[in-house]
């Protein structure tokens, strides 16, 4: 038996922290007590939860609509603080994903590897909100100073019942169209000589892959035990929640290396592949 309290008991205490430094710290810290117990052979408690259908956030950053998101140019200071601050928002909101995963589907039986999957995944978001608000601060700026993304949640309230609809479009869709376009963030920076967020946005890209990984692991696992085609699943569910087409032009490589097959995305795209 573990002296470690129940986990979706600890993902709801995140989920209800407004804070981001606050929230992340929060985060990271049970996750190390997670792993902690883990490698001194432990199984914990898993437990239940009832979590918020939207977790606690500070007052700023105000949220607008995405048409009323200011647009900047991104070879400029200002541009390149708005995507830093863009990716600092979108990390915040994986740090409460990934908890809400745990908690909200906490009845669900599923194998201990994936609670120590998602655990990881939270850790690394939470570094990476912090990366993000390091790089703001060292520009003069900090998370909060701009307006930032309304309907980042959505895809949580919207799949809120149904644990492979989370999967799949949560990691394997949202997550995974960050393998599509970091790589383009990462050259605004080198032309910028910005190495403070190069090595940043290098981190979060290496560690993206893992988490679209994980949702893709799972969601062939469900499917496995429910002798459900996940292909056919995949276009279902996504259809379902996510009613705008998948933009190309999309990272196959990583895609493929996170264990999302061409056939996966591309019948769901505005065109079809070359």
């Amino acid at each position: 038996m573990s002296a470690l309290r129940p986990l979706a008991e600890l993902a709801l205490e995140v989920l209800t922290t407004a804070d981001g430094r606050a929230k992340t710290a929060l985060s990271r810290r049970h996750a190390a007590d997670w792993f902690a117990a883990r490698r001194a052979g432990e199984v914990p408690t898993i437990g239940t939860a009832n979590p918020p259908l939207r977790p606690a956030r500070p007052d700023k950053p105000e949220l607008l609509s995405p048409r009323d998101v200011p647009r900047r140019k991104p070879g400029t200071p200002e541009g390149r603080i708005a995507i830093l601050h863009a990716v600092a928002h979108i990390e915040l909101n994986a740090v409460d994903l990934h908890w809400d995963l745990i908690a909200r589907f906490s009845h669900v039986p599923m194998p201990i590897g994936f609670f120590d999957d998602w655990v990881k995944a939270a850790d690394e978001e939470s570094k990476h909100f912090n990366l993000m608000c390091d790089c703001l601060e060292a520009q003069g700026s900090h998370y909060g100073a701009m307006a930032a993304h309304a309907g980042m949640w959505r895809a949580a309230e919207d799949t809120a019942e149904d644990l492979m609809a989370r999967l799949a479009v949560v990691p394997m869709v949202l997550e995974a169209r960050g393998l599509d376009v970091t790589p383009g963030m990462i050259k605004i920076f080198q032309n910028a000589k910005d190495s403070q967020a190069i090595e940043a946005l290098e981190t979060i890209y290496a560690e993206e892959v893992g988490h679209v990984a994980y949702g893709s692991k799972w969601f062939h696992f469900l499917c496995g035990r429910q002798d459900t085609d996940p292909k056919d699943l995949f276009h279902e569910l996504v259809t379902r929640y996510f009613p705008s087409p998948l933009k190309p032009p999309f990272n196959d490589e990583k895609r493929a290396e996170a264990g999302i097959p061409l056939d996966f995305y591309w019948p769901l795209s505005e065109t079809t592949p070359k």
